[in-house]
């Protein structure tokens, strides 16, 4: 493994602190009249989501992770895993349900998502930031109902619950962004 010091810092860089895998945010040099140089730096843990402030001495050395973010087109669900395609090289990796967690709700077949890696591990799946997809199951709008209405409960094509405007019915098509769940628009 290669090793930087705080020198190297750059934002967005991939540190591994006792076996966990982070990412610089940001990082700042300070220089105080009296004593010695240190770095103040915010790193994210990729696993958990989570941001840390940390200090550290100028100069201290940490081991270097090669972040990578890969395209891959999700082809299909089997029950147990979800089976990811390189458009590159054709090919197949599945991931556990467990791993995918609560990004599975945005999961429609054939589209692209990120998945990231740390030197050869993968750490992450990212559906894509907007998702089209057609209403499955919801209550019938009334006449009258207007875009200031109110919304109601819709469940999409992938599974996943999300608030509609009340003059939405099945079958129509919608814009959902997956990083809140939230309606954008029609699709």
């Amino acid at each position: 493994m290669a090793t930087i010091s705080t020198a190297d810092f750059k934002n967005g860089m991939g540190l591994k602190i006792k076996d966990k895998v982070y990412t610089i945010v940001e990082f700042q040099h300070v220089k105080p009249g009296k004593g010695g140089a240190f770095v103040r730096y915010k790193i994210k843990d990729l696993k958990s989501g989570r941001v840390i402030d940390q200090t550290c001495n100028a100069g201290t050395k940490f081991e270097n992770v090669q972040l990578i973010t890969k395209e891959m087109q999700y082809l299909y669900n089997d029950g147990a895993d979800y089976y990811f395609m390189d458009n590159s090289t054709f090919e197949q990796i599945p991931v556990t349900a467990d791993f995918i967690g609560d990004n599975s709700q945005w999961l429609k077949e054939n589209d692209t998502c990120q998945l990231l890696y740390a030197d050869d591990d993968l750490l992450g799946v990212d559906p894509p930031m907007f998702i089209e997809v057609a209403i499955t199951e919801t209550d019938p709008g009334f006449k009258g109902d207007t875009v200031q209405g109110g919304t109601k409960p819709a469940v999409i094509e992938t599974g996943a619950s999300v608030q509609i405007p009340m003059y939405l019915s099945e079958g129509d098509r919608i814009k959902v962004d997956t990083r809140d769940g939230k309606f954008v628009g029609r699709a």
